[in-house]
């Protein structure tokens, strides 16, 4: 091979090389464009999911924190009885609540549960409504000074019935009345208060010669005022809870305020409101912090220890 040619090759190569490092170069510039957008995809539906995900672990965390100053109140209440009489046996301590709810059915003060609006109530509330009913009659078991109970316009036939002998182990045998009739069959008007949160005026005490009602109602889809409607159809006094003598809006994420409380949870703040004489205690023990409302940090009354647990609840 002549001296040429060989310089020939030798360009030839050079040129074939500088040729694949620029397709190369476009390849990668190419790969990086791509990498480029999939990254900032990848890293918008990573934050979505992110802020969704801390959004639950907050929501879980609340609530948490609710379940277990509950579980709190429920040991202290049953370590209560049981420092009382550390010496009996759970036999006996299931026989003197056994006696201390027949006693109340002599002369505790009267509530009443009114089962009349289950009609317009999904499969699924009529279920959500049966455990409710069973938390309420667990709270009344522990209490001090248990009510008398009622649940009214409760027919053998009917869903909410069926649904409470399937969900509640020994509903028969509750220490309670159960009944077809309404609360007017069995009470006077005049002796009736119907407690509902549409209601303008508050309660301010409970009395042992009145008979309070509950609506029973588990409403999802938010039927406004029915509790309200169905006491104005009794022709009885209504009254709410004293939410906004005593508490105060918390700001929160959804900005979300509700004082429509399950009628366990309204039933538990009956019973450390009689206990206690103090609204702001028992407001501020039972009062789910989902609902957007606080006891103020301020108020003389507030006790310490949960104190901590709503300031808690307003950094998240």
């Amino acid at each position: 091979m002549s001296v040429g040619s060989a310089e020939e090759v030798l360009q030839l190569n050079a040129v074939s090389e500088l040729m694949d490092l620029l397709l190369i170069d476009v390849e990668i510039d190419a790969e990086d464009g791509r990498s480029k957008r999939d990254d900032s995809l990848c890293s918008r539906n990573v934050l979505r999911k992110q802020r969704r995900w801390e959004k639950q672990l907050a929501a879980k965390k609340s609530k948490r924190r609710e379940e277990k100053q509950r579980r709190k109140l429920s040991r202290e209440q049953e370590s209560g009885t049981s420092a009382e009489h550390p010496q009996f046996t759970k036999r006996v301590l299931k026989a003197i609540t056994k006696e201390r709810l027949a006693e109340a059915q002599s002369t505790g003060r009267k509530l009443c549960i009114d089962l009349s609006m289950t009609a317009c109530m999904s499969d699924k509330e009529i279920s959500r409504l049966a455990g409710q009913l069973r938390r309420l009659y667990g709270s009344n078991k522990k209490a001090t000074r248990p009510f008398h109970l009622f649940l009214t316009d409760l027919r053998e036939d009917s869903r909410l019935y069926r649904e409470c002998l399937r969900m509640n182990d020994g509903f028969l045998n509750y220490m309670m009345e159960i009944t077809e009739k309404s609360c007017l069959d069995l009470f006077l008007p005049e002796t009736v208060v119907y407690l509902t949160p549409d209601a303008e005026e508050a309660l301010e005490s409970v009395d042992d010669d009145t008979v309070y009602v509950l609506g029973g109602l588990v409403d999802e889809s938010i039927q406004k005022k029915l509790s309200l409607l169905r006491a104005r159809d009794l022709s009885v006094r209504t009254l709410r809870l004293p939410i906004d003598e005593y508490m105060v809006k918390k700001s929160n994420v959804k900005n979300f305020h509700s004082k429509i409380l399950a009628i366990n949870q309204v039933f538990d703040i009956l019973l450390m409101f009689c206990e206690t004489g103090s609204w702001t205690r028992a407001l501020q023990a039972w009062f789910p912090l989902s609902k957007g409302f606080v006891i103020p940090a301020d108020s003389p009354a507030l006790l310490p220890s949960t104190q901590t647990h709503s300031e808690d609840s307003q950094q998240n």
